[in-house]
């Protein structure tokens, strides 16, 4: 029994002390405790290259496709406790949309810098002329830089009409781009701010949710912020759980990215493609492609379906039966009518093989038809598509020209009113003046007459 007691007493030792290894190799993070940029290097890292840019030092590039934004790409808005928050699709969104700035290279496309405020949205926000529009802040602009008029690239704003700002799906209502200059030119700053005393920190909070109710018509939903106990974000109902831990400055070179990538090996963004890499994508995202890739499976379905029906058609068609054999025939036979005999079994093979060979040659026929009818259906179910994907523009477009239309009424409509009651005014001033005219001053006829007829007393005497 002893030596059992002891083998089993080792082995219970030995587990204890890798499981104490594997849990000290494994990152645990609170939200009370103090971090630095190695949090950033570590958890960026599988979703993009870190490179060390002029000005600016350490920078990420993510692993997205061509035509990403920031704060515009794969995220929708929520009304919080700090004012507008951004909520991204993306697994690394909780730190590059709530910590640092974004910034813009011609060649390379956008880069996050990192920072150590943790904030709802780092952007500056504009409103005018039935519009609400947003632009990433630059790496080193404050809140009253933030406020400056002079913010307006074009490229780093994003716009949407007022009455579709608040929805999951906001990425399908932004303003063409070739409108931005006019809009910008008639929009004013928003400077409408909240206070964070827990972390002693200002925000721009957006438009205000009276407001945005106000235009679009609908209950602004609030949001409420907890704290996430790992590095990430979810969304549920009411409440937005998000890693925001406290981040320290590291004074010279004490952190880094384990991996630092050249920025002459990283790929220019012209040369990316329209499709994410898997490790970067949510759920969310997930579901989309899905629903997008269900006309295709439609497709072949229908086409999997006409091959089995001309299958069992095939099959369903009888075969060719073959002709009974003919008797042979002794060798008491004379010679002359086994030659006539072996004549007429060489034309009946004959006669069998041509119809085997005009088979033959059919079947090449028949799936040369079969392949030509699958093209047409392909080329009948684009153009369809196609067809409602025009149709969809169109209405979309025949009603913004009546929204317009109707915009233009009724300003037409308001300045008719206020030139009407402009004129009543100048009808009602003119009325009372020549009410009192009469009363103060005399006509020159009615002096004439005052002048010339004498009092009845004088006639007497």
């Amino acid at each position: 029994m002893k030596p059992l007691f002891k083998t089993a007493s080792l082995f219970l030792l030995i587990l204890l002390n890798y499981s104490c290894a594997v849990r000290q190799q494994e990152p645990v993070y609170t939200q009370d405790e103090t971090v630095d940029f190695q949090l950033f290097y570590d958890q960026l890292s599988p979703y993009g290259q870190w490179v060390n840019y002029s000005n600016y030092g350490y920078v990420w590039m993510p692993d997205v496709r061509r035509d990403f934004a920031p704060y515009s790409t794969n995220g929708h808005w929520v009304m919080s406790d700090y004012g507008w928050t951004w909520v991204s699709d993306y697994r690394w969104g909780w730190a590059a949309f709530h910590y640092g700035r974004w910034d813009f290279d011609n060649r390379y496309g956008w880069f996050w810098v990192p920072d150590n405020d943790w904030g709802p949205a780092w952007v500056t926000w504009r409103s005018g002329d039935g519009y609400y529009g947003w632009a990433p802040m630059r790496p080193g602009m404050g809140i009253s830089n933030s406020f400056n008029e002079g913010y307006r690239d074009i490229n780093r704003w994003n716009f949407i009409r007022d009455r579709d700002f608040g929805r999951r799906d906001i990425h399908r209502y932004y303003i063409n781009r070739g409108n931005y200059s006019s809009i910008l030119e008639d929009s004013r700053v928003i400077d409408h701010t909240t206070v964070d005393r827990r972390r002693n920190t200002t925000y721009v909070a957006g438009p205000p949710a009276e407001n945005v109710e106000r235009v679009t018509g609908r209950a602004v939903n609030r949001v409420r912020i907890q704290d996430y106990e790992r590095p990430g974000q979810k969304l549920d109902n009411e409440e937005l759980r998000i890693y925001r831990p406290r981040v320290r400055r590291t004074a010279g070179n004490q952190s880094a990215p384990s991996k630092v990538t050249d920025l002459q090996d990283i790929k220019p963004v012209k040369d990316r493609g329209t499709s994410n890499t898997r490790n970067n994508v949510n759920p969310i995202e997930d579901r989309e492609d899905r629903q997008q890739t269900r006309p295709q499976q439609q497709v072949e379905r229908r086409r999997s379906e006409r091959m089995t029906r001309q299958q069992q058609t095939e099959k369903s068609q009888p075969m060719p039966q073959a002709q009974p054999q003919q008797p042979t025939f002794d060798e008491q036979e004379q010679p002359s009518e086994r030659r006539r005999l072996e004549r007429q079994r060489q034309n009946q093979q004959i006669r069998q093989e041509q119809p085997n060979q005009s088979q033959q040659q059919t079947v090449p026929s028949q799936s040369e038809g079969i392949r030509i009818q699958q093209e047409q259906v392909e080329k009948q179910d684009r153009t369809r598509q196609e067809q409602q994907m025009k149709q969809q523009e169109q209405q979309i477009r025949r009603q913004e020209q009546q929204v317009e239309r109707q915009q233009q009424q009724l300003e037409k409509q308001q300045q008719q009113q206020q030139r009407r009651q402009e004129r009543q005014q100048i009808k009602q001033q003119q009325t009372e003046r020549s009410q009192q005219l009469p009363q103060t001053q005399p006509t020159p006829r009615q002096e004439q007459e005052q002048k010339y007829t004498a009092p009845s007393g004088s006639r007497r005497r």
